[in-house]
């Protein structure tokens, strides 16, 4: 018996386009989940079953090779969702999602989330946005690493993060020097480096929590 309502499932974007009556009956199927931090949530090669909605919380999702060095595919935070690729063209997990704090999740089963997408039009295209969105990152990270210097890379992470609050830019998700390494492909000391300066020189201010950019650190002048 799920303990998940209907509240619950019309505050996640990915589900508020569905009605009332595909909500009541989404909620009696599927399941919340808590995990504790540092949990491993998916595994690489473990079997599609279910859509991930994160209700609280952060998640990382991240590849490793066999000498236990990672690549950070993204950060996600509250009502982003992951799982939904395997879902779709059925092919084992890809990668690994961990919890980086204790979080809540639901989880949709294949069955019930892709006769959601069949029946409703709206909800497909959020899926279909996510997954060009996610594509565009890749394609943007790829040109990074070929392309750009770490100090580049650092500036494009910081800037792609950024959110528009009362007139800043400001990247309000908690980003470590290690997480920023591990996402753009570089030590942690040069990514130290790179901010420390960034810092000096007034491209940005660091602040608890977040982060305000304050001039164009891409092509600073």
């Amino acid at each position: 018996m799920s303990n998940v309502s209907t509240a619950l499932l019309r505050n996640v974007p990915l589900l508020s386009v569905l009605s009332d009556e595909e909500l009541n009956l989404l909620a009696r199927v599927v399941s919340r989940k808590s995990y504790a931090r540092g949990s491993l949530i998916l595994g690489v090669g473990d079997p599609t079953d279910s859509l991930y909605i994160l209700i609280s919380g952060r998640i990382k999702v991240f590849m490793s090779d066999l000498d236990g060095k990672e690549v950070i595919l993204a950060i996600l935070g509250p009502n982003e969702f992951v799982g939904e690729m395997g879902l779709i063209d059925n092919s084992p997990r890809s990668a690994n999602v961990v919890a980086l704090e204790s979080c809540e999740i639901v989880c949709i089963s294949k069955g019930d989330f892709k006769r959601c997408l069949a029946d409703n039009f709206e909800m497909a295209m959020t899926v279909m946005r996510g997954l060009v969105k996610r594509l565009r990152e890749a394609d943007n990270q790829i040109g990074s690493l070929a392309l750009m210097d770490v100090f580049g890379r650092v500036a494009r992470l910081l800037l792609e993060s950024a959110e528009l609050i009362d007139g800043e830019r400001v990247v309000t998700k908690k980003l470590s020097k290690q997480d920023i390494a591990r996402m753009i492909g570089a030590s942690r000391e040069m990514v130290s480096r790179v901010m420390k300066h960034l810092q000096a020189a007034g491209y940005i201010e660091v602040r608890p929590n977040t982060i305000v950019i304050r001039a164009n650190i891409l092509w600073p002048e």
